[in-house]
């Protein structure tokens, strides 16, 4: 076999290469190549041009030539930076009452929420919660998204929450996807917790940390700053810790009430997500950061609440990633492209601001620097898409799907 591959020629190629991290992105400024072919060593980009040049320029190499006889379109692979796709259970009967209007106290009462997932979650083996993660992980991949975050957070124990990262962890040695895991043992004060919010957070900051580093489960903790889990003073602490081990940091922030983007912005997180309920004082304030806002418009759709202030972001300097939070409760769709697509039409958003949300911003989110771009020297992650135009993709709100999806420079699926 040999170590190089040219796929070509490609109608359009939309590198993203030239673009900021932050601020407004406009369609005119995208640069697109036409005609274009990618050539991959070694499960890396190579080289980028068109596709003749590289013909000519390469012809001395041992080149495998992958012809493409349609029109493609070629994105780089898609990146969803938030995610809760490890767990069991439904919580359909959550999404019935919210809708019928119950309150979400209402909801918690009847024996749902997030203790309901919490429940169903710790009664399953780490098998049974790896086969689901890969299952979703997979449906993802079709979809063209070929790196996908993945939060723990419904084990909110030692044990059940290392149960639910080991699977995490079993899972993207059986799926084609990258997998980043995230610990969000923070995710609310267990019911069966004996102590307080900070005997808790001391406790798992204590106790689980270490073995997270031991394990190389994880280099990232998250929690959930709101009045239904913790307060921006008692989770301080917490995160300083983490913060003095070396982990990243990301925040559940602003979702039904302020208070978690400032602690994002003290802390100097990588991301602040959700953010439904900031003001323009909290967009400022990520805007003047290096904090990356996620939108969630998946919680949104699922909620039947206001989305994230896109729009503002951007025009205020901030850099913003779309992502899907795809979990049991309040984002059961996780169609990552769609929503992106929804928050685009209702925030006003450009194409390339949406794309950029799911690509290269959505890698800062995650602090990787090797995708999310179409350039030399990244993982040849892309997806090739049958159509002409870059704009009918997005058109589509997520109906039209990649023919061919390439990770690492293999093509692992065509349609």
């Amino acid at each position: 076999m040999s170590k190089y591959k040219l796929i070509g020629p490609i109608s359009q190629l939309i590198s993203m290469r030239e673009l900021p991290i932050k601020g407004a992105l406009k369609d005119e400024n995208l640069h697109i190549l036409e005609n274009a072919g990618i050539l991959i060593e070694d499960g890396n980009i190579k080289n980028i041009e068109t596709y003749s040049d590289l013909l000519n320029n390469y012809k001395a190499l041992d080149l495998e030539i992958i012809e493409l006889k349609a029109n493609y379109v070629c994105l780089p692979g898609f990146i969803d930076a938030h995610t809760h796709i490890c767990y069991c259970g439904s919580r359909a009967k959550d999404y019935a009452m919210r809708n019928s209007g119950k309150s979400y106290l209402e909801i918690a009462q009847a024996g749902g929420g997030i203790w309901d997932t919490v429940t169903q979650t710790r009664k399953a083996e780490q098998q049974e919660l790896m086969y689901g993660i890969v299952k979703r992980a997979n449906t993802h991949l079709k979809n063209g998204v070929t790196t996908i975050e993945v939060k723990s957070g419904y084990g909110l124990s030692v044990p059940e929450e290392l149960k639910m990262l080991r699977a995490i962890k079993e899972a993207e040695r059986n799926t084609e996807a990258d997998l980043i895991a995230t610990c969000l043992a923070g995710h609310m004060l267990p019911k069966d917790f004996e102590g307080d919010h900070e005997t808790y957070l001391d406790h798992i900051s204590t106790t689980l940390f270490p073995i997270l580093q031991e394990e190389k489960l994880t280099n990232r903790i998250d929690a959930f700053i709101e009045q239904s889990a913790f307060s921006p003073s008692n989770i301080l602490p917490y995160f300083e810790k983490a913060k003095s081990m070396g982990f990243d940091i990301t925040v559940h922030a602003d979702q039904f009430s302020t208070g978690g983007s400032e602690i994002a912005v003290k802390m100097n997180a990588i991301s602040a997500d959700h953010l439904e309920a900031s003001t323009d004082n909290e967009v400022k304030m990520l805007a003047n950061s290096n904090v990356v806002s996620i939108a969630l418009p998946g919680a949104s759709i699922g909620l039947g609440c206001s989305f994230t202030p896109a729009r503002k972001i951007l025009d205020s300097g901030g850099a913003l990633a779309i992502a899907s939070d795809w979990n049991p409760g309040s984002a059961p769709m996780g169609d990552l492209l769609t929503q992106a697509c929804i928050l685009g039409t209702f925030e006003k958003l450009s194409n390339t601001e949406v794309l950029a949300g799911i690509t290269y911003r959505a890698a800062a989110a995650l602090n990787l620097q090797d995708r999310g771009r179409l350039m030399p020297g990244m993982l040849a992650d892309f997806n090739l898409f049958k159509t002409d135009h870059y704009n009918e993709i997005f058109y589509h709100q997520g109906k039209l799907v990649p023919s061919q999806i390439w990770k690492q420079g293999n093509l692992i699926y065509t349609s």
